[in-house]
This record gives C-alpha cells, sequence and structure tokens, in this order.
C-alpha cells in the first residue's frame, strides 16, 4: 500500500515560450518535493506559445482564489511576469536572479510570487532559487528589522488598498 502524500502548499506556475524550458524543469523538481502540489497554467508545449501578459495572470488569479498559495512565473527576463503580476491586489511578485534575492524576496518583501528568466537563468539554478525561497518565510534571518518590515509590508498593502479599487 502506497503511503498519502499529504498536500502542504500548492504552487502555480506558468511561462511563456522563452520561460518554456526552465519551466517544464522547475516544475519537475517540485513535483519531485513531498507536500507540494504544481498548479501547471502552461505552456504545455513550444508548439502552443501564449504571451507573458496572457499567463501571469492565470497564476496571480489563482493565488487571489486561494487555489495556490505562492507562484513561479517565467519569461524571458522576469521582468514582464513581474510587472504583469503586480497588477494584480495581493500579489507581490519579485524578480529573482540568484539564491539571494531568492530568500530575501520572502525575508523583506513576503513574496508570493517570483518571477524567473528563462534566458539567464540555468536550470540548476533556478531550482536552487525556488528552494531557497520556498525555504524562508517573512523576516526570517532578519529578526531585527521585524517591527520595520511588518510596519512596511503593511504600508504596501495600504497602497493596495487606495489604488487598487
Amino acid at each position: 500500500m502506497l503511503a498519502s502524500r499529504s498536500i502542504v502548499m500548492k504552487i502555480a506556475i506558468a511561462s511563456d515560450l522563452s520561460g518554456f524550458p526552465l519551466k517544464q524543469e522547475l516544475v519537475k523538481h517540485l513535483q519531485s518535493k513531498q507536500g507540494i502540489e504544481v498548479l501547471d497554467f502552461g505552456i504545455p508545449s513550444e508548439d502552443q506559445p501564449k504571451p507573458y501578459f496572457e499567463q501571469a495572470p492565470l497564476v496571480a488569479r489563482a493565488i487571489q482564489e486561494g487555489k495556490a498559495e505562492k507562484g513561479i512565473l517565467i519569461c524571458g527576463t522576469g521582468q514582464g511576469m513581474a510587472i504583469v503580476a503586480n497588477k494584480h491586489k495581493g500579489i507581490y511578485a519579485c524578480v529573482v536572479t540568484d539564491i539571494f534575492s531568492g530568500e530575501r524576496s520572502k525575508i523583506i518583501n513576503n513574496a508570493n510570487v517570483i518571477t524567473m528568466g528563462g534566458w539567464v537563468t540555468a536550470p540548476f539554478l533556478g531550482k536552487e532559487i525556488v528552494d531557497a525561497w520556498l525555504a524562508m518565510s517573512f523576516t526570517q534571518k532578519m529578526e531585527f528589522k521585524k517591527d520595520f518590515l511588518t510596519n512596511a509590508f503593511n504600508q504596501v498593502q495600504a497602497l493596495e488598498e487606495k489604488h487598487f479599487k
């Protein structure tokens, strides 16, 4: 009898054509981890490309609707995906290019979405970035600035309330 794998976290992921190879590697990597369910919003193949501005909202809405806790978006540089994702209330997307920025996106900015560039991030590094991001919690390793970081995040949320009607 197989032991059931209890799901601890749902992660939504999507890419455009430029991010497709890296997305495929990250999906395999995440699926190999116990306690993670991957919601793959595509693209399903290189023969079915869709632009970043259509893909990013799929992950953002999955988080907004409570279908996923976190998201990963991959385009050529990660920048376009971050711009589009951040147009959605409650989405805090950061472009990450290395392990340090992956960690700090969660620790400092409480990022619930990370974006990467398929043109600039090798798969082995992408996997390490994702693992570092997932391993961190908001203000971890920065406890001495916890009050400041919490206040800063609250101010970002206040801006959201003001500008996202």
